[in-house]
Parts: structure tokens; C-alpha cells; sequence
């Protein structure tokens, strides 16, 4: 199969992460840092290990405020349910995923808290000024991606973290389509919360991700429980990163997406980045001057991850979908991608798109195949 669906999540995983998951869970799987046997001592020095690894890519001094999650949905959760309370207002934007969108629904609806969406140009951008212009008194937390995960449209986030800082405001990011892609440092771009997952650029499994939370930022437990010791208090600790990472962790999967961004490292983000692109400008270049395939996004700054998203003509984008799979072995992402506002601001609400995401392992062949097959398909509505 032709996999173009990365930005769901990346496959394959290289070579090292399949083998440093197997010898981990076959030599050292014992539950972390819950008994003194060698064992649980090793698998909990070797999560130990992997926090470090993640906070030295992200540029976090101290690696405790790196929390292990399951996923970038799990991150932002616990930050945005950690720290907002009644009265808060919160600035976000249109171009959020749902794992943005659904919790500050939830609070809003429920009348704990307000929010401001803000709007982007044509092309997918948010902002700054926007963002800083929609800042009230009582603005708590602004929270946005980095990429667009319909149009992969790298947002501003220097700048809106320095409007953040100068206005007093807590700055979220979702950085889950730029892990291991795009240059992150929570210090320079005043960021006070982080989340990402593994199993996308990091290369790791699913059921892995993060959480960087700030020094500027006091956040509940979101999840409380069993933490490996202080066992006769009733309350959970606050010693982080204890405190948000009750109960067994998927050390597994943190060993994998260790793994990952040290492969990541090792090949250097900006040869993936590049590689990503080259495929990615094939792609647009193939089918811009096609009058039956619409491009969705920034075509020509180079300010985007590697997504390309279209429709054809007269096609619904699930039926695009389901024929390069079923006839072309493609495997790409079609609908709404778990992000209406945007697909209501760019006209293809509720049908949605045709997500094309190479990945690190792509071959300029495979993409050839790929623009063969949506020509022909493109062809049989003519």
C-alpha cells in the first residue's frame, strides 16, 4: 500500500523504534517505579531517561515539567480543564481540532467559562494582532495549534506568544502535526503549555504523548490515583511530574516515542521537513493547473507541514477516498478531519477533503502513482 495518511499518524515507524518496544517490554516491562525489584527500578530509570530526551528537543529546563500522556487529546484536556475556572475567558481559533474545540465547548456550555474564536485569512493563517485584539480582562488562557491538521498551515506562535507574555495570559499550545517536524522551544516562543503526540512525527506508537506545563502555570489534576509512593495520603501529591501521571503509564510507548525522536534527531528535523516538501510541491504542482482538482491552504510561502488537501470536481471526497484505496491501494485521509470551523470558513462543510499527508518514508515513485490515480479518477467524471 501507498500510505499517505501521516498526519493521523506516521507509518511505518522506523526500524529502531519496532526493536527498542520489543526488547523493552521483553526485558524490562515490570510496572515502573512501583516496587524496589531491579526490574521496576530499570523501567522506571528508562521513562527517566525518555523525559529527558523529550525536554532537551523542546528546549524545557526542567525536565519534572514534562508530563507523559496518551495522547495530544489527553494533554490538552488536562491543561485546559486543569486550569480554567468560573468566570475565565479563553482566545482560540477557527482552525482548532476538535481536541481543542469539544473541551472549551463543554466548559462554555455548561457556563464556567466564555471564548472568543478567532478567524483566519484565505490561506490559513491566524493572526497575531487578532489574537491580541480579542485579549479581555478576565483572559485566562489562549490556546491554538501550531499546524492546521486540515490545511498544515504553521501558525505564528513566536508572535502570539510574545502578545501572550506582554498581556499576562497563559499560552497553549497543540503542537501534535509539528512534534519532530518543526523547530518547538518552549523558552523562546514564551509557551506555557505543550501538547503532543508520539505516534505522528516523534514516530513513536499510539498511546504516547505529552504535556509541558510552565512554571507560570497552576494546573488541577485532571486524572488522580495510584502515583508509586506516598500510598497512606488520601490526596494526590504535587510533586511533578507525579502529579499528573497517576496509574500505570504505557511505558512501552514512551520507550517507542524515546525511540522515534531520537531517529528524528539523528536524521534531522529539517531533512524530514524538506523531504516532506519536495513530495508535498510535487503534488500541488501536478494538480494547480488542473481545473478539476481545488487546493486548499498556502500553496507558495512554504509555511506548512507536509499536507496537501483537495477535492475533485463533481466527486465527494469520501467516494475519492474509497476508490484510491480500493483501486489504486492509496491510503489518504477523506472528510471533515475532526475540524468544522475551518471547513465551514473555506466552503467544504459538511462533505469536507481529500487529506494527502507523505511521510519521512515516501518515495517521489509513490506520489507519482498517486497523482496517476487521482487524474484517472478526476477523468471518469468528466
Amino acid at each position: 500500500m501507498i500510505y499517505l495518511d501521516n498526519a493521523a499518524t506516521t507509518f511505518p515507524k522506523p526500524e529502531c523504534v519496532y526493536v527498542a518496544m520489543d526488547k523493552f517490554l521483553r526485558e524490562k516491562g515490570a510496572n515502573p517505579g512501583r516496587a524496589g525489584h531491579r526490574m521496576s527500578v530499570e523501567a522506571e530509570q528508562e521513562i527517566e531517561k525518555a523525559r529527558i530526551t523529550v525536554a532537551k528537543f523542546l528546549g524545557i529546563k526542567n525536565p519534572e515539567r514534562m508530563i507523559f500522556t496518551f495522547n495530544a487529546t489527553d494533554a490538552l484536556n488536562m491543561g485546559i480543564k486543569g486550569l480554567l475556572c468560573e468566570g475565565d475567558h479563553v482566545v482560540t481559533s477557527k482552525l482548532e481540532h476538535n481536541s481543542v474545540l469539544r473541551p472549551l465547548y463543554s466548559l462554555e456550555n455548561s457556563g464556567v467559562i466564555t471564548v472568543t474564536r478567532v478567524g483566519n485569512s484565505d490561506d490559513g493563517f491566524i493572526s497575531a494582532d487578532d489574537i491580541k485584539n480579542a485579549i479581555r480582562s478576565n483572559t485566562k488562557l489562549i490556546v491554538c495549534t501550531h499546524a492546521s491538521n486540515v490545511l498544515g498551515t504553521i501558525q505564528p506562535i513566536s508572535e502570539i506568544g510574545e502578545v501572550a507574555r506582554e498581556r499576562d495570559v497563559i499560552f497553549m499550545v497543540d503542537a501534535a502535526q509539528t512534534m519532530g517536524v518543526s523547530r518547538i522551544n518552549v523558552e523562546e516562543y514564551n509557551i506555557d503549555m505543550l501538547a503532543f503526540t508520539g505516534h505522528k512525527g516523534p514516530f513513536g506508537s499510539p498511546g504516547s504523548g505529552g504535556l509541558y506545563v510552565g512554571e507560570r502555570v497552576e494546573l488541577r489534576a485532571w486524572r488522580e490515583g495510584g502515583t508509586g509512593f506516598g500510598s497512606e495520603s488520601l490526596s494526590q501529591p504535587d510533586t511533578l511530574p507525579y502529579k499528573f501521571e497517576s496509574g500505570t503509564p504505557n511505558s512501552v510507548g514512551i520507550i517507542g516515542l524515546k525511540t522515534g525522536l531520537e531517529f528524528c534527531i539523528k536524521e534531522g528535523i529539517d531533512n524530514i521537513r524538506r523531504h516532506e516538501r519536495k513530495l508535498v510541491l510535487r503534488l500541488i504542482s501536478a494538480l494547480e493547473t488542473d481545473d478539476r482538482f481545488e487546493i486548499y491552504g498556502d500553496l507558495v510561502s512554504g509555511r506548512a507541514v507536509g499536507i496537501v488537501s483537495i477535492n475533485i470536481e463533481g466527486i465527494k471526497p469520501s467516494e475519492v477516498g474509497a476508490i484510491l484505496d480500493n483501486s489504486f491501494n492509496v491510503a489518504v485521509r477523506a472528510g471533515m478531519h475532526c475540524a468544522p470551523h475551518i471547513h465551514r470558513k473555506i466552503g467544504t462543510f459538511p462533505e469536507g477533503m481529500v487529506r494527502i499527508s507523505p511521510g519521512y518514508f515516501n518515495t517521489m515513485e509513490e506520489i507519482e502513482e498517486t497523482i496517476s490515480g487521482l487524474k484517472k479518477i478526476a477523468d471518469s467524471s468528466s
